[in-house]
């Protein structure tokens, strides 16, 4: 049997841990082994029980999600964060995204959508809604473009070494496709596209797929109209 995905539920109103942790332990595959209600917290529960999965609460006293999710991303790479919001327009969640954290989830989100997310970040993907993709890469785009216009033009490209195949499906993600709707766009198996996606990652040293989209962006091989739709 796999390994049941461990998480820690970061939120400052016990109520909300609660209820979290209630319908999280529910499932077979997810489990809860800590809790905290802060930022300071969060990184040392982070720190001592090597979660899979952070559930990061954005707006703390002392300090917020933000803060410590670009902590917990530097010292543990291989646990990822998913910001807990109560607007998809929140400024403060963009900045956790920018601080490494690999996607959102509304409070008020269905039970099924909770699960779902944590487990989608866990496997690497992105926990993002097609318009929200287009709103981050409206907020980060700045700052990567300044950092892109810095670098020299004579940088190598780092997607040539993605094979024909790897190079279709790291595009189609920038295009905010999922895996299943890949695997139709490409004529092969949604098998198929996860092992192109696991490799896609690795030799592009990033992430998760938010990290593509942005990258594929910043390296302008996505015509805008072409990204993730507003809509």
């Amino acid at each position: 049997m796999t390994d049941p995905i461990t998480l820690l539920l970061v939120d400052d109103q016990e109520l909300i841990r609660f209820g979290f942790r209630m319908v999280l332990d529910a499932e077979d595959d997810l489990v809860v082994i800590g809790e905290a209600a802060d930022g300071h917290a969060a990184i040392a529960q982070a720190t001592a029980l090597h979660p899979d999965v952070v559930l990061m609460d954005i707006r703390m006293p002392g300090l917020d999600g933000i803060a410590a999710t670009e902590a917990i991303v530097r010292a543990h790479p291989e646990t990822r964060v998913l910001v807990l919001t109560t607007f998809d327009l929140d400024e403060y969640a963009f900045g956790a995204i920018r601080a490494g954290a690999s996607g959102f989830l509304l409070k008020d989100a269905q039970r099924h959508e909770m699960i779902s997310a944590i487990r989608a970040v866990h496997r690497g993907d992105a926990a993002l809604a097609p318009r929200v993709t287009r709103m981050l890469l409206e907020h980060v785009t700045p700052q990567l473009g300044t950092a892109a216009a810095a670098a020299p033009s004579a940088v190598e490209d780092p997607t040539s070494e993605l094979t024909d195949r790897e190079r279709d499906v790291f595009l189609e993600i920038a295009r905010g496709l999922t895996n299943a709707e890949i695997a139709t766009a490409l004529f092969v198996s949604e098998s198929t596209v996860k092992t192109h996606v696991g490799r896609v990652l690795a030799k592009l040293g990033a992430r998760d797929r938010i990290h593509l989209v942005i990258l594929a962006h910043r390296l302008g091989l996505v015509p805008d109209e072409e990204l993730p739709s507003g809509s």
